[in-house]
């Protein structure tokens, strides 16, 4: 049997885009690594999990997905719920997934529709379509028959093919609902190798959430699935969704700015009032004009400590309540 290889083209369009992205992720590098903002993290991480199951029609809020993956109850649909925290649990180990297995696919399918689906991480047995927001079919997947055969020579062309990650990897997601090999959850697990590919490529994207951009987007994304089904190749998807990456990489560099440019404003109000004689935290807060001694510390004192621009009287006890800071 001669090797799968999905219909597409690579245009000048496709090309520019990807420069942008690379010339953004190289800017991304410049402000600062993600590993050092937590919160910026945390915030994509629930906007990726939100925003693609919103697209599924999931009801829950922003701030109720933030609820549920914090612990705390949430009124809501059950089958809502359940469906965040398998995609909480399943994002949680993206850094684990190879992107380049069937196998894995089948386990985290298995993790995403826990408790959903009876056929959870098990390959349909049924005919299935891809239905857009406006309950319309806008696609009849392939036949149960031919279902195994289309996903292994998609799996085999990804791990032979030497096309660039940005554009591989959104042939491969046009070419998985294409395919539509699980009965449910077919798109959120699109989305979800999407990113776990683009991961593998570039660490950083377990942290971009690609997902909001389409779900602010979710017509075009449907009707670029439509038009690349209509033509018989995935140009279309592949404009769609590297303009849908472009953007995501474009908001997180501009949060990482506003992040480091609020820490920055944080440091100078310590460094001005800060003197070469010791000051102790308490005479430290009142120059400030703080009142919380843990909002103080965690947001001047630790970052001006890291960055080796204040010292401390008592370096080896640094929770002394003797402690004084210095400027260095």
């Amino acid at each position: 049997m001669d090797k799968y290889i999905p219909p597409y083209e690579i245009t000048e369009d496709m090309l520019g885009i990807a420069a942008e992205i690379m010339e953004l992720l190289g800017r991304f590098s410049g402000v600062g690594t993600i590993e050092k903002l937590p919160r910026l993290r945390r915030v994509n991480r629930i906007k990726s999990i939100h925003s693609s199951l919103a697209i599924e029609n999931n009801t829950l809020t922003l701030k109720q997905v933030t609820d549920v993956i914090d612990g705390k109850r949430v009124l809501g649909p059950q089958d809502d719920v359940i469906a965040v925290k398998n995609a909480f649990e399943v994002y949680k180990g993206l850094g684990e997934i190879d992107p380049f297995s069937i196998d894995d696919l089948k386990k985290a399918h298995g993790v995403m529709m826990k408790g959903l689906v009876e056929e959870a991480g098990e390959i349909r047995t049924s005919p299935v379509g891809v239905v857009n927001q406006n309950g319309e079919v806008v696609h009849v997947a392939p036949p149960v028959g031919m279902v195994g055969g289309l996903l292994t020579g998609l799996f085999d062309w990804l791990k032979e093919s030497n096309v660039q990650m940005l554009i591989k990897s959104s042939v491969f997601h046009y070419e998985f609902e294409f395919i539509h090999p699980f009965r449910d959850g077919n798109g959120r697990m699109g989305r979800l190798w999407q990113t776990a590919l683009l991961s593998s490529w570039k660490p950083v994207f377990q942290w971009v959430p690609i997902e909001s951009v389409i779900k602010d987007n979710q017509e075009e994304y449907y009707k670029a699935i439509t038009i690349s089904t209509s033509e018989g190749k995935s140009n279309r998807f592949i404009l769609f969704m590297l303009g849908a990456i472009r953007s995501a990489i474009r908001d997180i560099v501009l949060d990482a700015n506003n992040h480091y440019n609020h820490v920055n404003s944080q440091m100078s109000a310590l460094l001005s009032v800060i003197e070469s004689y010791p000051l102790s935290l308490t005479e430290l807060m009142e120059k400030v004009g703080l009142k919380s001694r843990d909002t103080f510390r965690k947001n001047y004192i630790i970052p001006a400590l890291k960055a080796g621009l204040i010292g401390m009287t008592e370096p080896d006890k640094p929770k002394s309540k003797n402690q004084k800071y210095f400027k260095i």
